[in-house]
């Protein structure tokens, strides 16, 4: 109870700002949610051959780069709520644009220029601006613990969003729409919170805007100035390569990737896809939110390390169980541990920037793991065009993200946040 009420009691002093910025979290991963469980079902039911899908959703996640690397590196210098309100008009136009044509050329442009998720977790600019904001409302000590309930608010709203898609998806197939046209519903109400999300950064203060300390920023060559980093530009690169490594294994078993596996290994329905996903993602926040705690007693490396390891093993057998039901067990136990990593690496790299570099920081680092993911789904759309290789995504995945993690230690473990320091 004592954990509990200190984090409520965390929550209560975000400032208005900060608090907003978790209600375009909760609504932005909403929609994540429920478009990952139908995005790639739906371009199955419009014609698309599993290549055509892996080469959309990695078009998909490249254009996300692209925006989230211009708008985040630009964000401190033309303003934190501009860039958000621009991200937010990308969202729906990617969403109204797959949801108003079958054409391949026109989603393709939808998916590079516009921001569109695949997977159920965060593309585009948001991210990285927002955990720069909120880096600015809390000590170093209670960075941690904010960025853990951020995680857990995220993974809540994707949870709902995965069961309240596959419901819905049902409920009209059901009442006798069209499985394609079942899931443009969804793709529509996508775009309508890209508007809703416009109309709520509108209410962000100045005071969630950069705050120059009136130094000039030396900018040590063309390079680092393009990207906003200097004094820390050497530790973001190398955590950027790493994480792009993590990412690219993640994007072998993207939420819709892994849906679209289910469903072809098993015949597993929309509704049911949603509640298995709903489940996931309830305990993938509390995960996030367990973090915390651990993290506080052997470190923040320590913990994005030693907690994902055994969430990679669990990754690799689920493929290798002999029926849905231990598939899905399996799965579930994975996302007990998964989330663990991410509030402890979110606030590691916020940790160790200056904070003039905090928006830039977060940007690149996010860019890197959009870039890495960006690449999987295009192999792995060749890999489940083959039946006898349709479960080889999960062991690369798997086996990948484990390279990751001993590479990270070697190179990090040194590097200790403020909070961790003795001397």
């Amino acid at each position: 109870m004592g954990p509990l009420n200190s984090n409520t009691t965390i929550m209560r002093t975000l400032t208005d700002d900060g608090r907003l910025l978790f209600v375009t979290r909760i609504l932005r991963m909403f929609a994540y949610g429920f478009l990952a469980v139908v995005l790639a079902l739906y371009l199955e039911q419009i014609g698309f051959s599993a290549e055509k899908i892996g080469l959309l959703l990695t078009l998909t996640l490249v254009g996300d780069t692209v925006v989230s690397l211009w708008i985040t590196t630009a964000a401190d210098r033309i303003g934190r709520k501009k860039m958000l309100m621009a991200g937010s008009g990308l969202m729906f136009f990617a969403g109204l644009l797959f949801s108003v044509t079958t054409d391949y050329f026109l989603l393709v442009i939808g998916a590079t220029i516009g921001v569109i998720s695949p997977s159920g977790y965060e593309v585009g600019p948001f991210l990285p601006i927002e955990q720069a904001a909120l880096t600015q409302t809390v000590p170093d000590g209670q960075r941690t613990r904010v960025f853990a309930w951020y995680n857990l608010a995220g993974s809540l709203a994707t949870a709902a969003g995965a069961l309240f898609g596959g419901v819905l998806a049902g409920i009209l197939i059901g009442y006798g729409f069209s499985p394609a046209s079942g899931y443009r519903v969804l793709l529509i109400l996508y775009a309508a919170i890209g508007l809703i999300l416009w109309i709520v950064f509108m209410r962000l203060s100045p005071a969630s805007e950069f705050q120059s300390a009136g130094k000039t920023v030396s900018e040590s060559s063309i390079f680092s100035a393009r990207l906003g980093l200097h004094k820390s530009l050497g530790v973001v690169l190398k955590l950027s390569a790493l994480f792009s490594l993590d990412a690219f294994a993640g994007g072998f078993v993207l939420q819709s990737i892994v849906a679209y596996w289910f469903h072809v290994r098993y015949g597993v329905e929309p509704a049911v896809l949603g509640g298995i996903f709903f489940g996931a993602n309830i305990l993938a926040g509390l995960s996030a939110l367990a973090a915390v705690h651990i993290a506080s007693r052997i470190g923040l490396i320590r913990t994005m390390v030693f907690t994902h390891i055994p969430s990679n093993i669990l990754l690799i057998l689920v493929p290798l169980m002999p029926n849905l039901p231990l598939a899905i067990a399996v799965l579930l136990l994975r996302f007990t541990i998964s989330q663990m990593d991410v509030p402890a690496r979110q606030s590691y790299t916020m940790a160790v920037v200056s904070r003039d570099e905090l928006s830039a920081a977060a940007g690149v680092t996010g860019v890197a793991r959009t870039t890495g993911a960006s690449l999987a789904p295009l192999f792995t759309g060749l890999l489940l065009a083959s039946p006898a290789l349709l479960s080889v995504p999960f062991f690369l995945a798997g086996g990948l993200k484990i390279v990751y993690d001993l590479m990270l230690y070697r190179n990090f473990r040194s590097i200790r946040p403020p909070e961790e320091r003795t001397d």
